[in-house]
């Protein structure tokens, strides 16, 4: 008679890292990648390294530095940042509110996706930014042209991630409220609107990237004043030092914005079951 024993097992290398543990690097990690860039950067422009690609035009991480320290004791470098923030908050707030309304109207609406569908899916392919010489002829100022730009770079995004959110819904969960009585408008609040959440968010986490693109774009071309324009301002007397500095400020801009949507999502979305560590960014 023959006896089958299992295999032995292997002895594991070494402890594994428990999640709390990799919690706790993963800032250090994070801050670490960007001082590793910063170095490389410095490195780069200090050696006035000319391969393919040529540094010895760049300001250093210093000369950027130095610049937007002084920048920030200027009226004028905050003037800029409230200008700029101003034309996102508006145009994307608004571009929320329709983008939502509109993809929940042609996600759930035969009438609405056969009257507006057409129109919609002609004008998003269209660049927001090849919109400004629109923008210039509709508009008596620059800062309701801009805010159009923005408006319209969010819109579509937002627009085409509710539809498709509601359409995903299964249709047990509005079966459900129709069973106990409830009716369109309760299906609405309870049904439709929370279990699209999550998609709704992730076209407003798309849209306020883009928005911000759009509208310094804009700035450069057609504005007075803001980040965008000071930006380029900077790059026609060549002042690369505050060329850098304002697209600095975009990323630090774009970024707050960008993190406040994502933890609005978070909150509202709370009910949500979420692998800690794993899927959060």
């Amino acid at each position: 008679m023959t006896v089958v024993t299992a295999p032995p097992k292997k002895a594991s290398a070494g402890p594994t890292p428990t999640p709390r543990r990799t919690g706790r690097l993963r800032p250090v990690v994070r801050v670490l990648s960007l001082v590793a860039a910063l170095g490389l950067w410095q490195l780069l422009t200090t050696l006035d390294v000319q391969l393919w690609l040529r540094f010895d035009q760049f300001p250093s991480v210093t000369d950027v530095a130095r610049e937007f320290g002084e920048r920030l004791g200027t009226a004028a470098y905050w003037q800029d940042v409230t200008d700029s923030l101003r034309r996102i908050v508006v145009g994307f707030l608004l571009a929320a509110v329709l983008g939502v309304a509109a993809g929940v109207a042609v996600g759930r609406s035969r009438w609405a996706a056969d009257l507006l569908g057409p129109v919609l899916e002609v004008l998003r392919p269209i660049p927001a930014i090849a919109l400004v010489p629109v923008a210039i002829l509709l508009f008596p100022s620059n800062e309701q042209g801009i805010v159009f730009i923005t408006f319209t770079a969010a819109f579509f995004p937002v627009l085409v991630a509710t539809r498709h959110a509601v359409r995903a819904l299964a249709p047990v969960w509005e079966e459900a409220v129709l069973t106990m009585g409830g009716g369109r408008w309760r299906v609405l609040a309870s049904v439709v609107l929370p279990g699209a959440l999550p998609g709704i968010f992730g076209g407003l986490s798309v849209g306020i990237g883009v928005s911000w693109i759009c509208v310094i774009s804009a700035e450069m071309i057609s504005g007075e004043y803001g980040v965008g324009y000071r930006t380029w301002q900077d790059y026609t007397v060549i002042d690369y030092p505050g060329v850098f500095t304002g697209i600095v400020s975009i990323g630090l801009l774009g970024w707050l914005t960008s993190t406040v949507v994502e933890l609005l999502g978070r909150r509202l979305t709370h009910w949500l079951p979420r692998r800690e560590g794993k899927a959060t960014s």
